[in-house]
């Protein structure tokens, strides 16, 4: 026998994602072949960019995120992630909300990557750089417990644009051009680095260049959403050696 009572199943993860317009690659979280398992997404709607990368998070949109999180438990998603770094903020409010593991945040994985790292310093690539206490608490780790520096492309690139102006269209080139400068600023401002956690969702393309670049472990929300499914969903081994 076995128990029904929804309409999908086999969905690993589940993504909740913020409502914008730019161009998704491959490797980012909002692109469905990008991971190797069945998602599910949902989109909350007025979540724009602009009103997520910001020092305060908006308290309106904590409720529209829970109830993203709840659809999803419901649909059989076996752990959820999100579509935004900055939603580490609220990671207690989304996770008491279902019965699910839920990553809301690559910035969880940086008391990780401190460790994996010795201790080192661990430079956060984010799209802008206000991310402030209350995300860390909220990833669960403090500053005053390690060592962290944030770095972004300037205002004036093409990656912010993209990103953080929700432009529809989008030059590759250029994008890579923006997180190479990036990755050799880490190299040249920050030689005691150990690690690189990516924040923003919109790295994780240009991830293996990154680390090409600055010799470092790169943790992001690929990393994480991996994670996501095997904590969720595991893996079946066969029985043989």
């Amino acid at each position: 026998m076995t128990r029904g009572g929804r309409t999908v199943y086999g969905l690993a993860l589940g993504i909740i994602m913020l409502d914008t317009k730019f161009p998704r690659l491959r490797g980012d979280v909002g692109n469905a072949r990008t991971w190797p398992f069945p998602v599910s997404y949902r989109i909350v709607e007025g979540a724009l960019p602009e009103r997520m990368a910001q020092a305060d998070p908006d308290p309106d949109l904590i409720a529209p995120f829970v109830e993203a999180a709840r659809a999803l438990e419901a649909e059989g998603v076996r752990a959820i992630c999100t579509s935004c770094g900055f939603l580490a903020v609220n990671q207690p409010e989304l996770a008491a909300a279902v019965e699910i593991p839920v990553f809301s945040s690559p910035l969880l994985q940086v008391p990780m990557a401190a460790t994996a790292a010795g201790g080192r310093k661990v430079v956060i690539l984010t799209a802008r750089t206000v991310l402030t206490e209350a995300h860390y608490r909220g990833a669960g780790w403090s500053s005053e417990d390690v060592a962290v520096v944030q770095m972004a492309p300037p205002e004036d690139s093409h990656f912010y644009a993209t990103f953080v102006g929700n432009s529809p269209e989008a030059d590759i080139d250029l994008l890579e051009r923006d997180v190479a400068d990036l990755a050799r600023r880490v190299v040249a401002e920050h030689p005691d680095a150990g690690a690189i956690v990516m924040e923003c969702a919109n790295f994780p393309p240009f991830g293996q260049m990154v680390r090409t670049i600055t010799g470092l472990p790169v943790f992001d929300l690929y990393t994480m959403g991996m994670h996501a499914c095997l904590v969720g969903s595991g893996t079946d081994f066969p029985r043989t050696l």
